[in-house]
């Protein structure tokens, strides 16, 4: 087994079919196919389940994955710090929350880009488990997320530190009147965002029951859909800053053990660290923002 049968492996994984994994490989089907039955006689397990409709990939498969994308990744690395001289240039690819996005990262990266022509910043934004998995899996160079995280394969540096406030309709007063809503309703980010595991806190020690998640994907739609009255959430306080002034939405202080949250930069420990990214990251403590852990 080398490099070149988990690129293969990867493809079809990716694709579930191996005429398109062979077409973004640039060879025929019959290759791939090749390929990965030698493989597959060469470990003594099967990698993918075939059917009329495609493959799927066996928990063998599954379990090679890792391997592939990790091996991938330093063959990038190796090639690219070759390359890297100091001055910071090429595609830096990170992560972030949606809050963090809209909250820190605009001016940051408008002025970095400003600076720094030769860089370009690609960000993709997730939950707080999906970056951190992400950056695991090598396919982000770091990623800002919801700490502390604690993981041996990580590095961890604080970026900024933000106020979580519980926001509700004009129509709720008091923290103590959430308990009284029929159907409550918590208007949250997908399964993984860190600020909805401390909303179902929140909600346990109000003594209200498990409410029912409404997920959306922007904060605009959350923000609007709580103004309307559907349902709670918890956000940054200056997320909610302009719809609190125009008297959208209520802003609900909370115990200091839930509303104080920091924000950290993750990468991997083993990865390549390069010019780009530390020059990066050495901006944002320069904004006063962060300290190292």
């Amino acid at each position: 087994m080398d490099v070149a049968d988990l690129k293969v492996v990867d493809a079809v994984a990716r694709h579930g079919s191996m005429n398109k994994a062979a077409s973004e490989l640039n060879t025929v089907q019959s290759n791939v196919s090749a390929r990965i039955r030698s493989l597959e006689d060469e470990l003594g397990v099967a990698l993918f389940q075939r059917s009329a409709k495609g493959v799927q990939v066996t928990p063998a498969g599954r379990r090679i994955l890792p391997f592939a994308a990790r091996l991938s990744k330093l063959l990038v690395d190796a090639s690219s710090a070759a390359r890297d001289d100091g001055h910071p240039k090429g595609v830096m690819e990170i992560g972030t929350l949606e809050t963090t996005l809209a909250l820190r990262l605009p001016q940051l990266i408008a002025r970095f880009a400003k600076a720094y022509p030769e860089v370009r910043p690609v960000v993709r934004t997730g939950t707080t488990c999906s970056l951190i998995q992400d950056v695991i899996d090598c396919k982000l160079e770091g990623a800002f997320v919801v700490g502390p995280v604690n993981h041996p394969d990580l590095h961890t540096q604080a970026a900024f530190r933000e106020e979580l406030v519980l926001i509700t309709s004009p129509a709720v007063l008091r923290l103590d009147d959430i308990a009284g809503i029929e159907n409550l309703k918590t208007v949250v980010f997908r399964l993984g965002c860190s600020y909805r595991q401390r909303l179902d806190t929140l909600m346990t020690q109000l003594g209200v029951l498990a409410p029912e998640p409404l997920e959306f994907g922007s904060i605009e739609a959350i923000i609007a859909c709580v103004s309307a009255g559907v349902g709670i959430t918890l956000l940054p306080r200056g997320v909610i800053a302009d719809a609190a002034r125009a008297g959208l939405v209520t802003v609900h202080e909370l115990p200091p053990e839930l509303a104080h949250v920091e924000t950290v930069f993750v990468r991997r420990i083993d990865g390549y660290f390069s010019s780009a990214l530390a020059t990066f990251l050495h901006s944002v403590r320069v904004e006063g923002v962060t300290a190292p852990l």
